[in-house]
């Protein structure tokens, strides 16, 4: 132990020497021979240092030194750890989460590299194409679903028992009116209810006495005719009841009801009932209006229903032969920012009349409103579906790309997508059809597809530089 340290000791003192030595100006280098020894000991480097190859440079006469192996090994090396480190950086991708260098087209991804980009894929099928004509429009009132609640005897407002906005029955008493005409009208009914009651007693009496050859030929005839006559005025009185919209029934237990409390009679009471059930959407007049006669408001009420309503278009000439009855149109509002809304309605109705002023025709749209959200008066703009094209290759517009001026598509793969160029025909406003490129049941990105786009570009770069 003690002569390896001695000698590791006088190594280094002659290493030391030598270094002193070459450090001067015009020293001579260390012998190839004793460097490498010294080196093999770990006292001196292999290679030819600094001073070594300035004095090369020096003295281009100096035989050369014999090649260092270990100076190989050493950029073998760091060859490695380039390669090493060139490869690790591939694993684990760009930003985009691509594996491998791409190959032209083509891009590979992981599963969960597709699902955290959130990149959807569907497989492609046919369909059917729908081109629509835009033509702004005005929501109506389904005229089949209006109607108005009129006064239809001379009197004077009694009650109102409804207010703007409140919903009715059909049939259902809306205000009640005080009316002499009814009153009359009552009368005439329940007076001769009364007396067809007495000449009906009285006939009956006769026809028994004229049985039991107790009374004359002559009385018989006398009170057949008054009984025939009492029947007709009871019929006449009861079909005016029913001319006013009162029922006969009704009228005679009314007068039942006032018998019991007199105070509290019912006669010139006349009830407005709703034609329809709907909304109260106008009111016209107060209690205490005179209504019925000329000059005096017609109506007291308005109704509508507005579950449905109407959208009137005005479609020029040149469109109008597209349009057909019963043809799918979608409504949204005419003002910018509500176009999140939208309803499905149907043609009903095409004018064949042209407005001379205009040269277009009136086409009518119902339209479902189950929450009333669309309101008469209301400006929209309506796409009314005039064709449909069923295609063998049908795609999302959002799928298609435009690389180097073509349109493509990506295409799934096992490694990832690749870059498919396509040729696009007939389009809608949702989707294009592909004439060439592609076949049905590929499967292809949807949505975020633009990132995939993005991705081969960089990709290309990277081949480029």
């Amino acid at each position: 132990m003690r002569i390896i340290l001695s000698v590791a000791a006088a190594a280094a003192l002659l290493a030391a020497g030598f270094a002193l030595g070459a450090a001067a100006p015009g020293a001579p280098t260390l012998p190839d021979r004793l460097r490498q020894t010294l080196a093999s000991v770990g006292l001196a480097r292999a290679p030819a240092d600094d001073h070594d190859q300035r004095y090369a440079a020096a003295a281009p006469d100096r035989p050369k030194a014999a090649p260092d192996l270990h100076a190989g090994d050493d950029h073998a090396g760091h060859d490695h750890d380039h390669a090493h480190n060139h490869a690790h950086g591939n694993e684990h991708g760009d930003a985009h989460g691509a594996d491998e260098p791409h190959e032209a087209g083509t891009i590979r991804m992981r599963p969960d590299q597709v699902a955290g980009q959130d990149i959807v894929t569907r497989r492609v099928e046919g369909g059917t194409l729908a081109r629509h004509l835009l033509v702004p429009g005005t929501i109506t009132p389904d005229t089949d679903r209006i109607a108005r609640v009129p006064a239809r005897v001379v009197g004077t407002v009694a009650e109102m028992r409804k207010r703007l906005g409140d919903a009715v029955q059909a049939n259902e008493v809306v205000a009640i009116l005080d009316s002499r005409e009814v009153a009359d009208a009552k009368s005439e009914y329940l007076t001769a209810q009364v007396q067809a009651e007495l000449q009906t007693i009285n006939f009956e009496r006769q026809q028994k006495l004229l049985a039991s050859r107790s009374a004359s030929e002559a009385a018989f005839e006398t009170a057949r005719a008054a009984y025939l006559e009492n029947r007709l005025r009871v019929d006449l009185a009861r079909q005016k009841l029913s001319a006013l919209g009162l029922d006969a029934a009704e009228v005679a237990v009314a007068q039942k009801r006032d018998e019991a409390t007199p105070n509290q009679s019912t006669l010139r009471r006349y009830p407005l009932r709703s034609p329809l059930a709907g909304r109260i959407v106008e009111r016209k007049v107060d209690v205490g209006t005179a209504v019925g006669k000329e000059g005096d408001p017609a109506d007291l009420y308005t109704v509508a229903d507005l579950s449905t309503v109407w959208i009137e278009l005005s479609v020029p000439t040149v469109d109008l032969a597209q349009v057909r009855e019963g043809a799918r149109v979608t409504v949204t509002p005419g003002r910018t920012g509500e176009t999140e809304r939208r309803a499905e309605g149907r043609v009903i109705f095409v004018s064949p009349f042209l407005n001379p002023d205009t040269r277009s025709a009136r086409v009518v749209v119902a339209l479902p409103n189950p929450d009333f959200a669309w309101r008469p008066g209301t400006f929209v703009t309506a796409e009314v579906e005039i064709a449909q094209d069923a295609v063998p290759v049908r795609i999302p517009k959002a799928s298609v790309q435009t690389v180097e001026g073509r349109s493509v598509v990506f295409a799934r793969t096992a490694e990832g997508f690749e870059k498919r160029p396509v040729t696009l025909g007939r389009s809608d406003d949702e989707a294009y059809e592909v004439t060439a490129g592609l076949e049905p049941g590929a499967e292809i990105a949807v949505g975020n597809a633009f990132l995939l786009k993005a991705e081969l570009g960089k990709a290309d770069a990277g081949h480029a530089h």
